[in-house]
């Protein structure tokens, strides 16, 4: 059933399609809710007929992406660059939000022109840098997967994973970045004693002495899933 008014908008990985609906100068989008669907579809029309409708200075946004601290911690080291923002011309607009062990950080303009807002944006990015140090891990709204996948992928280097409680975990989110075969090589799930001394050459006795969850015992699985796997980087958790 289309609403009287309506138009369809097209749903190419999908049977329900969307709607488009006009009063007077406000627009009502409707779409479908699975994100396979709904992402392009959104997509489309940010490129396409709302941009057609925009009026004024283009809206760009970039987000910065933290770890390593905690947010209210993050937001007083901020504040200062936060006045500095709110005075220029045009302002600069901030939100900060944690995450699950990340905190990012929305920085948003309206310009002139589109490469303007960009070059603002660009020199608040290098602020934050300057102020956090390697703290931020992506300047472009990146997952921190996909930025270790091409630091790896620059550097020519290959990774294998040796994991325990994590039970292949931190292998599953490097393998969720389309491309990672250029960089990651194996991954083992060694939860009990026996299959970390069998599949990884850690010595028993080490585990005796101090324990499984261990500093050392961490370390040995990285070396051990490093040279079976022949790479340059080993990881043990």
């Amino acid at each position: 059933m289309v609403p009287a008014g309506a138009r369809l908008l097209e749903n190419t990985r999908g049977s329900a399609p969307g709607l488009w609906l006009e009063e007077g100068d406000a627009v009502i989008v409707l779409l479908p809710g699975p994100p396979r669907e709904l992402h392009p579809m959104l997509a489309s029309l940010v490129s396409g007929s709302l941009r057609e409708r925009r009026a004024g200075a283009p809206l760009m946004r970039r987000v910065l992406k933290i770890t390593g601290r905690i947010e209210s911690q993050t937001d007083e080291v901020l504040q200062p660059l936060y006045r500095e923002w709110e005075r220029a011309t045009p302002p600069i607009h901030a939100t900060i939000l944690a995450a699950l062990g990340q905190i990012e950080l929305h920085l948003s303009t309206r310009a002139a022109s589109t490469d303007a807002a960009a070059s603002m944006l660009a020199a608040a990015t290098a602020r934050v840098v300057e102020v956090l140090g390697s703290d931020v891990f992506s300047t472009h709204g990146r997952s921190m997967e996909a930025e270790v996948g091409e630091m790896l992928a620059a550097r020519g280097h290959r990774i294998a994973l040796a994991e325990s409680c994590t039970g292949g975990l931190l292998t599953s989110r490097l393998t969720d970045v389309a491309g990672s075969s250029r960089y990651v090589v194996q991954g083992v799930v060694a939860y009990a004693n026996d299959a970390k001394t069998d599949l990884l050459g850690v010595p028993a006795a080490l585990i005796e002495t101090h324990g499984a969850v261990s500093e050392p015992v961490a370390v040995a699985m990285a070396d051990g899933i490093r040279d079976r796997a022949g790479v340059e980087i080993g990881v043990g958790v």
